[in-house]
């Protein structure tokens, strides 16, 4: 096989846009894309929302790929278990080895599994189409639904499940739900928009054991609570797919450590990363770095790793300038469109217009410096606020 190609590890959205941007860039090499899931790149946010909610065909959720990359070489179904950056080589599950000239790493996160004693029977992750699809056959009228985590994954499946006819509790050590995005304010507001559709929040509290024998049958709280239970989500954070990066020397303390070009620091071979999976500065916000898990981040970091892994194959420095890029995400939640650009996290909420239990703007400052803003069913309005935050750059 041979050696003049660029393997990227990671079949997602941060993987397909950069192996776009390396054929954009003018690399002719050998491209092979290794995922560990058998489908091609899909979109996910639908999996905790639409796609929930009326069956789950992973064809309809594919990407479209550009032509540029018809030639690429898909390795589905077989993740990676090791890279050696030194002998720059990547070895699959199927015993398979990749060499490389370069490397893109888009591997990813998974959602975090606690170990809670009780049975396992019953107990869903969300992450993946055949997640989604699982969990979708369970739901419907007369379910019982526990969901772990009051983020936004655990709220847009509640907001599902609700309308497919689930009673739903959530149980989070959050005060409120989404409050780090949001904070206190916000998310009561949102609290008691899912509490006038049915849904029960156990704040403060975590799951001590799950109680039946063979199958869930309910949840005991660390106060003594029990919960019935014929479904349970846990969707209490994340994990970044590092592990099959370790003993090369790399920063994998939160995902894997990159420069401004979205090099891999300290790594011995020409190797970028994207994603979720990537720690990464962003010239909009200083103070970083930062580990982004919105929806635009991987196309917007595959398009320039794409571009700066092209540029050292070819023996140049990268002319992309330092990664800069606007998180955006969104979320769907009954009749609520939640839209937001920056990073409101940063700042301290204020509410600009509307009324927080109703349509508003949300406006997040540090030190009188705008962060990021939030709008509920206000997306229109924040084009300003998008225009105004980009600017940061110049």
């Amino acid at each position: 096989m041979s050696t003049d190609q660029v393997v990227i590890v990671g079949a997602g959205l941060g993987g397909l846009r950069a192996a776009e941007a390396l054929r954009g860039a003018g690399y002719e090499g050998h491209l092979v894309i290794v995922g560990e899931e058998p489908h091609l790149p899909y979109n996910r946010p639908p999996l905790s929302k639409e796609a929930l909610a009326g069956g789950v065909d992973v064809e309809d959720l594919h990407f479209r790929r550009r032509s540029s990359i018809d030639d690429v070489e898909w390795r589905l179904g077989s993740g990676a278990t090791s890279v050696d950056l030194t002998e720059r080589t990547v070895c699959l599950e199927d015993g398979s080895v990749l060499p490389f000239a370069g490397l893109v790493v888009a591997t990813g996160i998974r959602p975090r599994r606690l170990p809670i004693p009780g049975p396992t029977e019953g107990r869903f992750l969300l992450r993946n189409a055949d997640d989604a699809a699982e969990l979708r056959a369970a739901l419907g009228p007369g379910s019982r639904l526990v969901i772990m985590g009051a983020g936004f994954i655990g709220c847009e499946v509640a907001a599902t499940a609700r309308k497919l006819g689930a009673d739903v509790d959530i149980v989070a050590l959050d005060d409120e739900p989404m409050v780090r995005p949001l904070g206190p304010k916000f998310g009561a507001a949102m609290r008691a928009r899912h509490e006038a559709q049915g849904v029960a929040f156990h704040l403060g509290r975590t799951v001590a054991e799950f109680l039946g024998d063979d199958r869930v049958t309910g949840a005991r709280l660390d106060d003594g609570t029990e919960i019935p239970a014929t479904i349970v989500l846990e969707a209490v954070g994340s994990v970044p797919n590092v592990e099959w990066l370790e003993g090369n020397g790399l920063d994998l303390l939160d995902g894997v450590l990159v420069d401004e070009a979205l090099q891999v620091i300290g790594s011995a071979a020409p190797v970028v990363a994207v994603g979720d999976i990537a720690r990464h500065p962003n010239a909009l916000f200083p103070g970083g770095p930062w580990r982004i898990e919105h929806w635009n981040m991987p196309t917007e970091m595959g398009r320039h790793a794409g571009r700066t892994l092209a540029d050292e194959l070819a023996g140049a420095e990268p002319h992309g300038g330092p990664f800069s890029a606007l998180p955006s995400f969104w979320s769907d939640q009954y009749d609520l469109n939640i839209q937001s650009y920056g990073m409101p996290s940063l700042g301290e909420p204020v509410l600009v217009d509307g009324d927080w239990d109703g349509d508003c703007i949300v406006e997040y400052r540090r030190d009188g410096e705008l962060m990021g803003v939030v709008g509920v069913n206000r997306s229109k309005d924040l084009m300003d606020y998008r225009k105004q935050l980009l600017a940061r750059q110049q």
